[in-house]
């Protein structure tokens, strides 16, 4: 089976999680999921930055030390991507041994490969905390930073050490140009391909000596500078240096916000041709969950509160609705209207209709057994259901998530739209048990490949479907070619409870974790 090492950028550990961060997850989670239905051995991190001048500044307003604030700033993060179904193998924190060490041999094996590479230089120029960066010229908009334009830039003069990004710049855009490293969607390669062709400036990698750091080699007066710190957590996560790091690397897949492609596509690439290391093949980078049309941004009061999104449907309907709406190439708009409607229509009324129809209609007029079909689905239903199993793939495999989760929800659409045309019902009363067979039957097994084409956005309520299907097998165990002969006859199904309850229902009548 192939390998597919998958990364989302790891979070800032000064501030609580928000719907951006879970858009970012939920889509990685996604991703993952889709990957090991195509059969691929999956390898899935997540983690926390937890070094930067916003982490000693958080940790001194709440009066305790920097571990102590981002220990319990890690186990926060960790309890939401638990809550959201989140499904990583990996959950690397950069206060880790295993990546000092990581952050330590790529330094020395830059300076051994590349000795020019690295040099010492004074810097004086603007900071932001918030991007824990340098900004200057089109980053700046009214004196403040355009992605943090309530925190003050900080005039900031040090001697520090120096990467000479300058020197990869013709290297990293051919790269990208030539397709090796793929950043997209293509908007996002667009803007990177403009920044490399206006040339690069050499980069600082250290700070003065903060009491909060990963020690640069052999200067202890200094730290390394965050964000170079930061992106090495993708490397050493993979046991690098040691032998046999290269079971992982290179990353087949960094999923990342649209803010950070510079880091990315720029200088993370940079750094590893600089060590002699592979690049990673793709770059994803999204867009942002708006308010109002507005960033999502606790500091400007622009912020809907992950518990608040959770709690009204279940993290299963968020992950739908924020894939599904949202999407994972733009900026989107969160708003209650747009999450009830979608919620009522696709779930309540299409899919969670479709299963409930289905089920209790084999227990009714069968049952609970699933009849065999005398035609061996030579029905147009099969027919709709593996044209949309093939678009759901296109879709997932360009990571067009909202595509695939409409090509899941179009299924579900046709097949109610089957039951209207069947009539099962009337079949039934009929005494026509050939046809009402071949009905029962193709609605069941429509309904099994939803169970498996939900897993990746919906997990719970997918697995609870598989559960009322009663194949004895675990819905893990499915894979995509499975879908194209999957048997239903003779399964005992069971009539489900509501799986999506409306908006009149109690809270206490809702799933609690789906």
């Amino acid at each position: 089976m192939p390998k597919f090492y998958l990364t989302t950028a790891i979070d800032y550990s000064n501030g609580d999680p928000h719907l951006g961060h879970a858009l970012e997850k939920i889509g990685a989670d996604c991703i993952a999921r889709y990957r090991r239905l195509r059969g691929d051995t999956v390898h899935f991190l997540m983690g926390m930055d937890e070094h930067s001048q916003s982490v000693i500044q958080a940790a001194a307003r709440a009066r305790v030390t920097p571990q102590v604030w981002v220990d319990r700033m890690a186990d926060l993060f960790a309890d939401f991507w638990r809550r959201l179904h989140c499904s990583h193998d990996d959950w690397i924190r950069t206060t880790e041994p295993r990546h000092v060490r990581g952050v330590t041999a790529l330094l020395r094996r830059i300076q051994e490969r590349r000795p020019d590479d690295l040099f010492v230089a004074d810097y004086e120029g603007l900071y932001c905390t918030g991007c824990e960066e340098f900004k200057s010229g089109a980053q700046i908009v009214n004196g403040h930073c355009v992605e943090h334009p309530t925190l003050e830039l900080v005039p900031t003069k040090e001697r520090n050490h120096f990467f000479r990004l300058s020197a990869y710049r013709d290297r990293v855009l051919a790269l990208i140009t030539g397709g090796q490293l793929a950043v997209d969607p293509a908007i996002r390669r667009n803007e990177v391909l403009r920044l490399l062709e206006g040339g690069l400036q050499d980069i600082s990698i250290s700070r003065v000596r903060l009491p909060w750091g990963i020690p640069f080699p052999d200067d202890e007066q200094q730290t390394v500078y965050v964000w170079f710190d930061a992106l090495i957590n993708y490397l050493s996560a993979t046991a690098f240096p040691d032998t046999g790091y290269e079971r992982l690397w290179p990353a087949d897949l960094h999923v990342i916000g649209k803010g950070i492609t510079r880091f990315h596509c720029v200088i993370w690439p940079a750094m590893l041709l600089a060590a002699d290391l592979a690049l990673p093949r793709r770059v994803w980078a999204h867009g942002y969950v708006q308010l109002a049309g507005a960033k999502m941004s606790k500091t400007a009061g622009t912020s809907v509160t992950l518990t608040e999104a959770i709690d009204r449907y279940g993290a299963d309907a968020l992950r739908y609705f924020l894939l599904r709406e949202i999407g994972f190439e733009n900026d989107g708009d969160f708003s209650w209207e747009r999450f009830e409607a979608r919620y009522t229509a696709d779930l309540a009324d299409t899919l969670g209709n479709l299963i409930s129809r289905a089920l209790s209609m084999v227990d009714r007029y069968r049952g609970g057994v699933v009849p065999r079909d005398p035609t061996g689905f030579a029905t147009p239903l099969e027919t709709d259901a593996r044209a949309a199993i093939a678009r759901y793939a296109r879709a997932m495999d360009a990571l067009a998530l909202a595509d695939g989760a409409a090509a899941m929800m179009d299924l579900a659409t046709r097949a109610n739209r089957y039951v209207g045309d069947t009539a099962p019902w009337a079949l039934a009363k009929a005494g026509r048990d050939a046809e009402l067979d071949t009905a029962l039957a193709n609605l069941v097994r429509t309904v099994a490949r939803l169970a498996v084409l939900a897993r990746p956005f919906l997990p719970v309520k997918a697995e609870a479907v598989w559960a009322l299907l009663g194949t004895g097998r675990p819905l893990d165990a499915v894979r995509l070619p499975d879908l194209e002969t999957l048997p239903v006859e003779g399964l005992r199904v069971h009539k489900p409870p509501p799986l999506f309850p409306k908006a009149s229902a109690t809270v206490s009548e809702r799933p609690e974790s789906a």
